[in-house]
C-alpha cells in the first residue's frame, strides 16, 4: 500500500501543479515581460495598419466608385467553400440615377436620424441599451447607414464583438472624411438586396425589371423593407413593414 500510495501521490501532486502552471500562462497579467510586450507591439501594429489601411479605402472611395466590397469577397468565398452556384449583379450608378422616394425610403427605414448624427446615433443606440436590460438579452438595431456601409465596404457581415467594435470606431471616420450625400451614394450602391445582388440598381432590376429611377412609392418602401434581411426577404412579402416605411415617410414630410 505504501508502494501504491508512493507511485499515485506524486502524480497527483504533479497534476495539480501543472494545472496551476497552466491557469497561469493563460493570465496576460502572468504573461513573462518580453511576451507581454512583442504581444502589445502585435495588437498596436493591428491596430494601426487596420486603420490606416480604413483611411485610405475612405479617401479613395471618396472620388472613385468601389470595384468590390468586403461583403461581396466573402460571399463569393463563402460560394466557393460550399461549391454552391454564385451570380453577382452589381451596377455603381451615381445618386441622381437613384428614385428620391427609394432614398427617402432607405433613410426613414434605417436611420431617421441621419442628417442629424455623426456616424454613431447616440439617441437611438440608448433606446436599443435600454430595451436589452429590460429584455434580460441584447436587442439588434441602432446601427446608422454610415455603420452599415463600412460593414459592407471593409467588413463582414459575421457578428461578434469586434466587428461592431471595429464598426462603431470607423463609422466617425468616415462620416469625417466623406459627406452625407456621398455615404448615401455609396450605401445605397454597395448594401446587399439579394442573393448575389448589390446595389440599387441591380436590386431594382432583379426584383422588378426597371431601373432604379423609376421607381414608384410603393415599390420604393418594399425594397426598403427587405434591408434587415436581403438574402431571405423579397418585396412582394414586405406588405406590412412597408405600409409602417411609407407612414414615417409621410411623417417626415416625404
Amino acid at each position: 500500500m505504501p508502494l501504491l500510495f508512493s507511485l499515485v501521490g506524486p502524480r497527483k501532486r504533479l497534476s495539480v501543479r501543472s494545472c496551476v502552471r497552466r491557469r497561469r500562462a493563460l493570465s496576460f497579467a502572468c504573461w513573462p515581460g518580453g511576451i507581454k510586450r512583442s504581444f502589445l507591439r502585435w495588437v498596436l501594429f493591428f491596430l494601426v495598419a487596420f486603420y490606416g489601411a480604413c483611411t485610405l479605402v475612405l479617401l479613395s472611395v471618396r472620388f472613385f466608385s468601389p470595384p468590390s466590397t468586403s461583403v461581396q469577397l466573402q460571399r463569393q468565398l463563402e460560394a466557393l467553400f460550399t461549391s454552391s452556384p454564385y451570380t453577382e449583379q452589381y451596377t455603381f450608378v451615381p445618386l441622381r440615377r437613384i428614385d428620391t422616394r427609394l432614398i427617402h425610403a432607405v433613410v426613414a427605414a434605417e436611420d431617421a436620424r441621419f442628417f442629424q448624427h455623426h456616424g454613431i446615433d447616440w439617441v437611438e443606440l440608448q433606446k436599443v441599451l435600454e430595451a436589452s436590460w429590460h429584455q434580460g438579452r441584447f436587442v439588434r438595431g441602432g446601427s446608422t447607414i454610415t455603420q452599415q456601409l463600412v460593414k459592407n465596404l471593409l467588413l463582414t457581415t459575421y457578428g461578434s464583438i469586434l466587428r461592431k467594435a471595429l464598426e462603431f470606431t470607423v463609422a466617425p471616420l468616415a462620416e469625417l472624411l466623406l459627406s452625407k450625400e456621398r455615404i448615401l451614394e455609396l450605401y445605397l450602391n454597395v448594401v446587399e438586396w439579394g442573393p448575389g445582388v448589390f446595389g440599387a440598381e441591380a436590386a431594382t432590376q432583379y426584383h422588378y425589371g426597371i431601373s432604379a429611377r423609376r421607381l414608384s412609392r410603393g415599390q420604393a418602401a418594399r425594397l426598403a423593407a427587405c434591408l434587415p434581411a436581403p438574402r431571405t426577404r423579397v418585396p412582394q412579402r414586405m406588405n406590412h413593414l412597408s405600409a409602417e416605411i411609407l407612414d414615417r415617410m409621410q411623417s417626415m414630410g416625404w
